[in-house]
């Protein structure tokens, strides 16, 4: 009898109305999504494990600049690209966190490295840097971060005291946090989400993507989930962990409890977004609240599916 295994991947959420998007552009996102979802299926299908299968599908994303993350990042007001990640390990809640850091390029291996190769969660500026350096992982110069629209998205606003979300764009200019969730053929769960933050953010401005439990979480008794959206909201709902404690003390399904938090309780926070969500029978649920989220699943009993529109 074949051992199931699935993963999920998300690119961002946000007002995306069928057709908003030309067909070259749509092409381009829907094969970024693919190249991502195969690279982490394929990990998986050779025995491979959910933590690494969420690393590689990220990083996949992260070095495509069409998503606001690694090399597609936003600038911040002051035109730098403020990088923020997490990974967790739904086998044994171990978790690794970024925040605020400038010239990584891949954020969710420095999260990751935090998680397996220091005594800590959660790092942030200067120090994660340093500590990104004495691991040896790779720094990009500001060059390799720069596109041309998102750099005129900050040229926009630059001069006022704007922010604003990557999914409330124009449509051409949309994209956003990345994020995967996957179970491997032992059973484990993991998630992984990586972002650039908000364009035109200030004072070390950061979101729910790098927080437990707000933007991402993992365990192996529950689920393991990824956010994309106002950061805000989904930080004052808990999001992630308000999915898991749902299943876990209401005994909630996971299609229910993804419905009561992303449909219910997050508009009455005016909270914009969605999630991606794997239970630990490899149940998937792509649930999202907006018009629109870059999005794809796969699994071992024959679904895969990407799709950008509602």
């Amino acid at each position: 009898m074949k051992t199931k295994f699935a993963i999920a991947l998300h690119g961002g959420a946000g007002t995306i109305p069928k057709g908003s998007l030309d067909a070259a552009t749509e092409l381009a996102y829907t094969d970024a999504l693919k190249e991502a979802l195969n690279r982490g299926y394929d990990l998986l299908k050779k025995g491979g494990s959910a933590l690494d299968a969420v690393e590689l599908a990220v990083k996949s994303l992260e070095d495509c600049p069409l998503f606001n993350a690694g090399k597609g990042a936003v600038f911040t007001h002051t035109g730098q690209h403020e990088l923020d990640a997490c990974i967790m390990d739904g086998a044994t809640l171990n978790v690794g966190a970024i925040c605020g850091i400038t010239g990584i390029k891949n954020p969710i291996e420095l999260a990751k490295t935090v998680m397996l190769e220091s005594e800590h969660v959660l790092l942030s500026g200067n120090g994660a840097v340093e500590f990104a350096k004495s691991k040896g992982l790779i720094f990009e110069d500001a060059a390799y971060f720069h596109t041309d629209f998102r750099y005129q998205q900050w040229q926009e606003l630059k001069n006022s005291d704007v922010f604003q979300l990557d999914h409330t764009l124009p449509i051409e200019q949309k994209s956003g946090t990345v994020g995967a969730v996957a179970m491997d053929k032992n059973g484990n769960l993991a998630a992984a989400t990586s972002t650039g933050g908000m364009t035109n953010k200030k004072f070390g401005r950061i979101g729910d993507s790098p927080i437990v439990g707000a933007g991402t979480y993992a365990n192996n008794e529950i689920v393991a989930i990824s956010c994309t959206g106002h950061g805000e909201p989904f930080i004052k709902a808990v999001v992630a962990y308000d999915v898991a404690c749902l299943m876990q003390y209401k005994k909630l399904s996971l299609h229910a409890a993804c419905q009561e938090v992303v449909m219910h309780k997050l508009p009455k926070m005016d909270g914009e977004g969605g999630l991606i969500a794997i239970d630990n029978k490899g149940n998937i649920e792509l649930c999202f609240n907006s018009e629109g989220m870059y999005r794809g699943q796969k699994n071992s009993n024959g679904v895969e599916e990407v799709a950008i529109y509602r």
